[in-house]
């Protein structure tokens, strides 16, 4: 990777060269990751039963998301500015415990403004976690930067894959009261992260890095400001399959609502796979190159599944496109730092936060599609919106070296 000099600084005295990544750090910051994005990827499959208590129409369902991704969204590049002036290591366990209570509670919630906010709690939670967490990420991954944020990152679409059938099983089971069972894990693994870390990579040694880090190499913010254009398209594309193949299932081929959890946890789960294996071909094809095209294969997936209407070969078609879109995940944010290698939270926060989070926007327009031309349409729309996510990604330069 260009940046992958950025990685070379120890993160405490007398430790080796971080040529290769250091899996202890990484893997404790991946089950945080986990943890976090379990309450996010769980929040799409209660829209259909929050629809059913609130009366709501589609476009206030997905105001639901906007609100969520505004609030987990916008507020990250903050943290991530923070983050770049020193380490805030205390914002990795009270992200987690943000985010599983916002979500734990939004079943108890009394009235639809009541929901809001609990998903504006949980939304500052994930905001929280993930610039302080891509950055620590970053800085232990040595010089393979897309393999060893595909580490962390794989923590993060795991949990977005174990969210909806975890809470469609809570739900079925308890009613919608039983979303309370999601505080558990999230409490107990900021407990973990809280005890643990401090003693793998030491606060006034990370703080340490951040500096001179982060200063090999010159910002490209015209790049960048391309770039999230590229992953904004990518994430209205990814969030409105999430969001409305669940209606797609239930309200138009009519549907068991309780095959809802585990058709996403198919998609999100090929997406964890691809995330996985994404990384280390980014690394060695180029990452522009592979956000570039992972674009370009998505349009024919996403027709194939609508074209079969729910047999076997649409489910394996929408499996593929989870694959393909959720795989350049972690290589856009290995891409937007070699960006910006001064601001290495920051570039997590404005992938992660602002470009991915204004996914919500785009749910919450195909939602008044929805509500106007029905829910074929916006799905018909989203087979098309990868091919103008590629047209733009062949506008990114490479990275400086």
């Amino acid at each position: 990777m260009p940046d992958g000099a950025s990685g070379a600084v120890p993160l405490r005295a007398g430790a080796r060269s971080l040529a290769r990544p250091d899996t202890r750090v990484l893997a404790l910051l991946a089950l945080g990751h986990m943890v976090v994005d379990v309450n996010q990827g769980a929040l799409a499959p209660l829209l259909p039963f929050l629809r059913a208590r609130f009366s709501l129409t589609y476009t206030a369902a997905g105001a639901i998301l906007l609100v969520a991704n505004l609030t987990s969204s916008v507020i990250q590049p903050a943290f991530g500015y923070f983050s770049d002036r020193t380490a805030r290591r205390w914002l990795l366990p009270w992200g987690l415990a943000l985010a599983c209570t916002g979500v734990g509670l939004s079943g108890w919630a009394p009235s639809y403004a009541a929901l809001l906010g609990l998903v504006v709690v949980s939304g500052l939670g994930i905001a929280a976690y993930h610039p302080e967490g891509y950055k620590t990420a970053h800085q232990v991954a040595g010089d393979r930067k897309a393999t060893g944020l595909s580490l962390f990152s794989i923590g993060g679409n795991v949990g977005n894959a174990l969210g909806p059938p975890l809470i469609t099983f809570l739900v079925t089971t308890f009613s919608l009261r039983g979303t309370l069972g999601m505080l558990a894990p999230g409490l107990l693994t900021a407990c973990l992260v809280a005890a643990v870390l401090p003693s793998l990579v030491p606060e006034r040694a990370a703080a340490g890095t951040t500096g001179p880090a982060s200063a090999a190499g010159r910002d490209m913010r015209g790049a960048m400001a391309l770039l999230i254009g590229v992953v904004t398209v990518r994430s209205w594309v990814q969030l409105g399959l999430v969001a409305y193949v669940p209606f797609y299932y239930v309200d138009v081929l009519r549907a068991d609502p309780r095959v809802v959890g585990p058709l996403l946890f198919l998609f999100l789960g090929a997406g964890a796979v691809g995330t996985l294996t994404g990384g280390p071909i980014a690394d060695r094809w180029g990452t522009r190159r592979y956000v570039t095209y992972s674009l370009l294969a998505a349009t024919p997936l996403i027709a194939g599944f609508l074209l079969r209407r729910g047999d076997w070969l649409a489910t394996l078609c929408l499996a593929a496109a989870g694959f393909v879109l959720v795989s350049s995940f972690s290589v856009t944010v290995a891409l937007g730092q070699s960006y910006l290698p001064r601001r290495l939270g920051m570039a997590a926060g404005l992938i992660v936060g602002l470009a991915i989070g204004t996914g919500g926007v785009g749910v919450t327009l195909l939602g008044a599609i929805a509500d106007r031309w029905g829910l074929p349409a916006t799905l018909g729309v989203l087979t098309g919106l990868p091919l103008v996510g590629f047209a733009l990604a062949l506008l990114l330069p490479e990275p400086r070296p």
